[in-house]
């Protein structure tokens, strides 16, 4: 793969950088992130399909658009994106009649068939249309989950995960709140202590005190848990809302990056 570089590095890297393997590494993860991205952010009524509706329907009009902009001398280009679209419209209209059944109060759960389905639906059709690159601004909800689950996902770091991440229901007024992990400060590994100092300092997490003296009680480390922190106990719904315009804010961002601020770093936007 040749990447076109920005005009900014041309005069120290030239036009393009052979990436060579290195660019086959890049779409292997992808496509295994891609994989596992739906399913490790889910856990709320219709949050797996909803998140995947949008994302298909980003990609569905990512390729309506470059098929309108690319001129038909590119014959290549344009196949690529037709493909995709042959692709994530059966997809679309599978998703979107999956919703229905599971918004809540949902009458049908997707597991992880459906998830790992639609992670790799995601990664391939992004291989095929060659906006592999795009992709991932489709799925920054989905890695900011990821960076941020990472220090309960890896041990090294010290903080307990718990087997279940999922908000917490109160049955009293039917709101989902923040879900806790707790432990002892002083006993985490000395990574896990500077995340855990970084996390309480800028107030990325809500601490309360724990069940005994010398424990405390973190919010999990999940977007979802972070969104209910910021905005507070809602209803699922509501939260599912939430969620979901973050994904559509996303979505905005992507195509503002592709095709407005693009065009201020490189000669030609395709």
């Amino acid at each position: 793969a040749l990447p076109i570089l920005p005009n900014q590095l041309r005069w120290l890297l030239g036009d393009s950088v052979d990436l060579g393997p290195l660019f086959y590494v890049f779409l292997l993860l992808l496509a295994v992130f891609s994989t596992h991205a739906i399913n490790i952010y889910a856990g709320v009524n219709g949050l797996e399909v909803g998140q995947s509706v949008i994302i298909a329907g980003s990609v569905l009009a990512l390729n309506i658009v470059q098929l309108h902009r690319i001129p038909d001398q590119f014959k290549e280009f344009r196949e690529n994106h037709v493909q995709s679209i042959f692709l994530i419209v059966p997809f679309l209209a599978v998703s979107l009649s999956l919703l229905r059944l599971n918004w809540f109060p949902a009458r049908v759960f997707v597991g992880d068939t459906y998830c790992y389905f639609a992670g790799m639906t995601f990664a391939t059709v992004s291989i095929v249309g060659h906006f592999s690159k795009t992709m991932v601004l489709f799925l920054l909800p989905q890695i900011l989950n990821f960076l941020y689950s990472c220090p309960q996902l890896f041990p090294f770091f010290g903080i307990p995960c718990p087997r279940h991440r999922m908000p917490s229901f109160n049955a009293a007024d039917g709101t989902v709140g923040n879900s806790y992990a707790e432990f002892n400060p002083d006993e985490l590994k000395p990574l896990g202590k500077i995340v855990f100092f970084v996390l309480k300092t800028f107030k990325l997490v809500h601490i309360r005190p724990g069940a005994s003296e010398g424990l405390v009680q973190m919010s999990n480390l999940t977007l979802i848990n972070f969104v209910l922190y910021v905005g507070g106990a809602c209803r699922e719904d509501v939260l599912c809302c939430r969620l979901l315009a973050l994904q559509m804010s996303s979505t905005l961002f992507c195509f503002a990056t592709r095709f407005g601020l693009a065009s201020y770093v490189f000669d030609i936007v395709l």
